[in-house]
């Protein structure tokens, strides 16, 4: 007996369940305008309830040429454009794409799962000819969908958080092992640490180094305090690590980035705090505020620009097949001693 042969998905299939016409799906595809983002979504899961993509046949990206890299970033727009790190990291990104004729389509989204249906969307639309993957957490799942979709992209995260994604890293753990023995090594003996997003997997590689550290060290005393990397949350944490009294309150903060490390200059100096007589101040990500202010902020310092520019060539390694192209780490932040940090006086 001879099987019935499933019938095949057409683009008919996927108006009908998403409830629309076939010239919106086509929109919805090729990324033209005259749609909601409420209609474009729902098409984008009817078309992978049904598994239908439109046809990739004319694609061949191996030796083709790629116009268009995509960035989405789970950060507010307002957030984005006072944080030094990834203003330096995507001009890095840039300096590479402008060598290749090439353009950054930058997108801000609200979280996991609408950034999974960004980048299936960008891929199935022809938008772009690869991606730039940041902020990974454990378990992500962008990684399957990447894997699935065939779409070329670069991981910026420890391999331990990318899966079988090639990936770009910074050596996190290492880079606070050597901010905590520093910290120690002026005589600081309660230490603390004001970190990023708890969910995110470079915060928790430095939350369990530091807590590593602390411990080898044999610290009187070691806080750690999870914040949104706002200046209003790193105000608000430092103000409650600083309203303790001694012995409960820390000689030294690390901070796990320079807004953070700014704000925290300013509440100390509204507690009537000196720096760093009274507290050593350490930001991450050295850049140009860090030797604004007054003290000058020591600071863990690498090259961000360097940074994206590698993500960057790197990805063109990817998309041109990615034959030899490894996962690999670029130079550890090395630490840069300024005005904020000295031995504790108390």
């Amino acid at each position: 007996m001879t099987a019935t042969p499933t019938p095949r998905v057409t683009i008919k299939d996927v108006a009908a369940r998403a409830g629309v016409s076939k010239g919106a799906v086509s929109l919805a595809f090729n990324h033209k305008p005259g749609l909601s983002e409420a209609t474009r979504d729902r098409i984008f899961r009817a078309a992978r309830e049904l598994g239908w993509a439109p046809s990739l046949t004319a694609r061949t990206l191996a030796g083709s040429r790629v116009d268009v890299v995509g960035l989405a970033v789970c950060r507010p727009a307002r957030m984005l454009g006072l944080e030094p790190w990834y203003m330096e990291f995507v001009s890095g990104v840039e300096s590479v794409l402008a060598e290749h004729s090439c353009s950054l389509l930058l997108r801000l989204v609200r979280g996991l799962d609408e950034e999974l249906g960004v980048q299936e969307a960008w891929w199935r639309g022809r938008q772009v000819g690869g991606s730039i993957l940041v902020d990974f957490r454990a378990d992500d799942p962008r990684v399957g969908l990447v894997e699935r979709l065939g779409l070329p992209a670069v991981a910026v995260g420890h391999p331990a958080l990318t899966g079988g994604l090639v990936s770009v890293w910074t050596d996190d753990a290492t880079a606070v092992t050597e901010a905590v023995r520093y910290l120690a090594a002026l005589g600081h003996r309660r230490i603390a640490r004001v970190g990023g997003a708890a969910d995110l997997g470079h915060t928790s590689i430095r939350t369990a180094a530091f807590d590593e550290a602390a411990g080898a060290l044999a610290l009187a005393g070691a806080w750690q305090v999870a914040t949104d990397f706002s200046g209003d949350a790193g105000a608000r944490a430092t103000r409650s690590l600083l309203t303790a009294a001694p012995p409960d309150r820390p000689t030294a903060i690390v901070y796990d980035n320079d807004i953070m490390a700014v704000a925290g200059l300013s509440v100390a100096a509204e507690m009537g705090l000196r720096v760093p007589d009274d507290v050593s101040l350490l930001a991450w990500d050295d850049s140009q505020l860090c030797r604004l202010t007054h003290p000058t902020l020591s600071a863990m310092s690498h090259d961000v620009h360097g940074f994206g520019a590698e993500v960057a060539r790197t990805l063109f390694s990817v998309i041109a097949g990615g034959e030899g192209v490894v996962s690999h780490p670029v130079p550890t932040p090395v630490l840069t001693p300024r005005g904020s940090t000295a031995p504790p006086k108390v």
